[in-house]
């Protein structure tokens, strides 16, 4: 754990639980799957995905592996020791070298796949292992974080092509926010040591978010969103620029923060149909909006920092995350299969 803040008594066995059976889940299924040929038609979600089939999708699937990694690094006590085994099971089945391979083969043939989304994740899993074998936290994570580099490194190879061609950020609070990529992104390879990646993130963010100002926060959420445009540039700017910096630039930005203004961004999103996919994203919205809120309450709480402020702005991520966390074990499918990695951003595992 990084971070002190959690969910209130959140049964962390059952997340773990409803992440195995979601991974174990094959059907309904949204492969993303761009047909080459008409060889290539016919498609099953083991066979074309052996790692990371279940879960609905790919990135689903990628960061519900990456969740049963973070509960048994930090709360292998919670999980107790059958459930503990049973995650570490799923991820020795999943974290075959053979397996992984076929993954790395598909996105290579297929470099534009899950970009940048997906990609991220895959990086956040690999720092994940690399961890866990380093700490030797778990007997059976070397060979999952052996299995799982050569994928981070495709990915690392795929980013640096990738950040000097789109000449324009993606800004909306989908899958596609290159925001949230960075974050991912610079978070997992400065864990990983590969400042080449770091660096080219830096500096892909300073450019496209360096001189922003006033969000327009009145336009959000979007009916879909399970990000906040405006917090999730918010909390990558916090870790490109220094702290100092990072001050003048926020209140730039985001003026009024915890003060009065945007204050619908620390107010629970309704959701009026939690069982259709895509408004299920606004359960999202909320856990996300809680772990940036706690980020830049933890920036505001610095040297001047005003108490009421950092107040607020945790009261607002405390008030969102409790009116969402029953749903990440007791939603429907088009919740449960992704939510408890969220869960956890709202826990503190990416700060």
């Amino acid at each position: 754990m990084t971070s002190t803040h959690r969910a209130a008594g959140p049964d962390l066995r059952a997340w773990s639980r409803v992440a195995r059976e979601a991974a174990g889940t094959a059907y309904p299924w949204a492969p993303g799957h761009l047909v080459t040929g008409p060889e290539d038609t016919r498609v099953v979600p083991e066979e074309l995905h052996p790692a990371f089939h279940g879960s609905l999708d790919w990135h689903s699937c990628v960061h519900m592996l990456w969740s049963l990694t973070r509960l048994l690094r930090g709360y292998a006590v919670e999980l107790g020791a059958a459930e503990a085994r049973a995650a570490a099971e799923l991820l020795s089945e999943r974290l075959d070298p053979g397996k992984v391979a076929v993954e790395v083969d598909y996105l290579r043939a297929r470099p534009s796949f899950e970009r940048p989304y997906g990609w991220a994740w895959a990086a956040q899993l690999g720092a994940s292992c690399a961890e866990l074998s380093h700490e030797k936290t778990h007997e059976d994570a070397p060979g999952w974080a052996a299995a799982v580099e050569p994928l981070v490194d495709l990915v690392a190879e795929l980013v640096l092509a990738w950040l000097p061609r789109q000449t324009y950020p993606v800004r909306h609070g989908k899958h596609q926010n290159d925001a949230f990529a960075l974050t991912l992104l610079i978070d997992a390879y400065g864990r990983l040591g590969r400042e080449d990646v770091v660096t080219a993130c830096r500096e892909r963010a300073l450019t496209w978010f360096g001189d922003d100002v006033e969000a327009p926060t009145a336009w959000e959420p979007g009916g879909t969103d399970f990000l906040s445009p405006a917090l999730t540039e918010a909390v990558l700017m916090r870790r490109v620029l220094a702290p100092t910096d990072f001050a003048g630039w926020l209140d730039r930005f985001l003026p009024g923060l915890g003060e009065g203004r945007h204050g619908h961004l620390l107010a629970p999103p309704e959701v009026v149909d939690p069982e259709d996919g895509q408004y299920a994203h606004l359960l999202g919205l909320a856990l996300s909006r809680a772990w940036q809120l706690r980020e830049l309450a933890d920036a505001a709480g610095g040297a001047g920092a005003r108490p009421d402020v950092v107040a607020r702005l945790r009261a607002g991520a405390d008030v969102q995350e409790s009116a969402v966390v029953e749903a990440i074990t007791e939603g429907h499918f088009m919740a449960t299969h992704w939510l408890v990695s969220f869960g956890l951003l709202a826990c503190g595992e990416l700060r």
